[in-house]
């Protein structure tokens, strides 16, 4: 085709899934490839549950993730870079906005006999499915609504009475030309009358999609095999409408490592077997009164709202497991390291992009995306491969950079470290978690020991007794004796601060651990914290003096 235009189409129902961020990624590196246009598209059709936070949440996602569309919604992001806009005006690009357009083909398709209102209610409708599963049949809709003349369901939809619109499917064989899954054939009856207009007189996502991919230009439609048993439904549209057919390509879905779809119920369910290891019988957060609590607890099939499930995970003590980009994001994974292993779930490079290749940018993929290197095979979503590719992009950035980065991170999810540890102190604190993070989120809780007043550590017993307690009270001789030198020192950066405790430590014969194992649980609580000078560096003299003042009382 001369101009390749792809688009992504999300709903703005949730967040944005791991899984349509992936579908972006290959929608925007085919249409790259070439040399076309990529589209995104806000299919807002669902009133109830579509919402402006969503959409904007989705365009910050795909910003961040560095995956540009060329048309869709202008927006501009946090560092001023902008996206979107209208080059070939085909705007408006939220479907709420278009449905003078869609109203113009539905009644098209009325006045040709290839469309008919049908007034049955809900409750009807679900006797008959009931019926049909009981007799161990498919339902599909009757027609019942056709028995009626048109001239009366005129009438009765003149008067306003509540109805559907439903799409007359020709009875004959639907054939969709897959580009990753080959021919896939849907015999004649097979596609019933589906509503392509609800009784809210919004489109349905069948109607509305068909629409918007001709008249948007669309030529290349990639989207999960889920959409699969769609398709048919969209080629009968497109054929009755007089539409071109786009070519398809239904990409593999993405399982977590059990084999289950991934889906913020894992969210759900992990935060249900935590509570229930725990032997929780009330709500451990003001977030969740105690009867919904316990409601939700045992109920598999209740989920909580994220307001809810955040602070209860929060209470537990639980991470839970990421599904979405705003998940991964606020986890503190790397966007280009997401991006390279949401590549890799049902796509591989050729062989002459170089052998076992899995490291790559958004460049790389562009250069040898290829829809004959998609599978057909469900991919396995690997959390700890994706955390082995953060760990190691972390590993290999420069100092500058992480530290500039993690800043940007922490002033977002992590302000408390972003504005009580500045200058010098940030600076230092970087460069000593970097080398032992996994993610910015592993970076700040290593950090979080700068933030507790001096008279608030609180002390690992355990800590207390091996390096403080124990002998007597050694530890906590060394620790007097150690106030003294540390108040001695001038310029109090890592270096001289090391300097003047591997000093203090030859002078009395002992080894750096009898020095510095004392003084970490006295300025941290217990033995773990970055590199000890850095440590003392990032606190300061003051607070460095004040914390073992306050250890040395509570230990007296």
């Amino acid at each position: 085709m001369a101009h390749v235009v792809t688009r992504f189409a999300p709903s703005p129902t949730g967040w944005l899934h791991v899984g349509g961020a992936r579908t972006a990624l290959f929608c925007y590196a085919f249409a790259k490839r070439g040399g076309g246009s990529f589209l995104l598209r806000i299919e807002d059709t669902d009133q109830a549950r579509s919402s402006e936070d969503f959409t904007r949440g989705i365009l910050v996602d795909m910003a961040w993730l560095g995956i540009a569309w060329d048309e869709g919604p202008a927006f501009t992001d946090s560092k001023g870079v902008r996206f979107g806009g209208d080059p070939r005006s085909v705007a408006p690009f939220e479907q709420s906005r278009r449905l003078d357009l869609y109203n113009q083909y539905l009644d098209r398709l009325i006045a040709e006999g290839k469309a008919y209102a049908a007034f049955e209610k809900p409750e009807e409708l679900e006797a008959k499915r009931k019926a049909a599963i009981a007799r161990k049949e498919p339902y599909r809709y009757d027609r019942a609504a056709l028995e009626i003349p048109a001239d009366e369901r005129a009438r009765r939809v003149a008067a306003g009475e509540p109805h559907v619109v439903r799409f007359l499917c020709p009875d004959e064989e639907v054939l969709v030309v897959d580009e990753v899954l080959g021919e896939v054939r849907v015999g004649p009856g097979e596609v019933d009358d589906f509503v392509i207009r609800k009784a809210d007189g919004f489109p349905t996502y069948h109607f509305s999609v068909v629409i918007d991919d001709e008249l948007m230009g669309v030529t290349h439609v990639l989207r999960g095999q889920e959409h699969l048993y769609n398709t048919p439904k969209h080629v009968a549209l497109q054929r009755a409408l007089g539409f071109r057919t786009p070519k398809f390509a239904h990409m593999p879905l993405i399982f977590n490592m059990e084999g289950a779809k991934m889906s913020k119920r894992e969210r759900d369910q992990a935060a249900r077997k935590a509570a229930k290891d725990a032997g929780l019988s009330s709500s451990p957060t003001p977030a969740l009164d105690d009867a919904s609590f316990g409601v939700w607890l045992n109920d598999k099939t209740k989920q909580l709202p994220p307001e809810q499930l955040e602070p209860l995970a929060e209470a537990l003590g639980l991470l839970l497991p990421e599904v979405t980009v705003n998940d991964f994001r606020r986890a503190g994974y790397l966007p280009e390291v997401i991006t390279n292993f949401i590549a890799l779930l049902g796509w591989s490079p050729p062989p002459e992009a170089g052998e076992n290749i899995e490291k790559f940018d958004i460049g790389f993929l562009v250069k040898w995306f290829d829809l004959g290197r998609i599978g057909k095979s469900n991919s396995r979503f690997d959390r700890k491969k994706l955390l082995a590719f953060n760990t190691d992009a972390i590993a290999a950035m420069p100092d500058d950079e992480f530290a500039r980065r993690w800043r940007e991170w922490c002033e977002a999810h992590a302000p408390a470290i972003a504005s009580q540890i500045t200058g010098d102190a940030f600076t230092t604190l970087a460069s000593a978690v970097r080398p032992r993070c996994k993610t910015f989120l592993d970076a700040a809780e290593q950090g979080r020991f700068a933030l507790a007043e001096s008279d608030r550590v609180v002390y690992d017993a355990k800590s207390v007794e091996k390096n403080l307690t124990k002998n007597e009270g050694e530890g906590l001789r060394v620790l007097r004796e150690l106030r003294g030198a540390i108040a001695g020192i001038g310029r109090f950066d890592a270096a001289s601060v090391s300097a003047a405790l591997e000093s203090f430590a030859e002078s009395r014969a002992l080894g750096m651990g009898k020095v510095a194992q004392p003084l970490r649980v006295a300025l941290t609580g217990s033995t773990i914290s970055p590199p000890i000078g850095e440590t003392l560096a990032v606190l300061g003299k003051d607070r460095t003096l004040a914390r073992i003042d306050a250890c040395l009382a509570a230990h007296a």
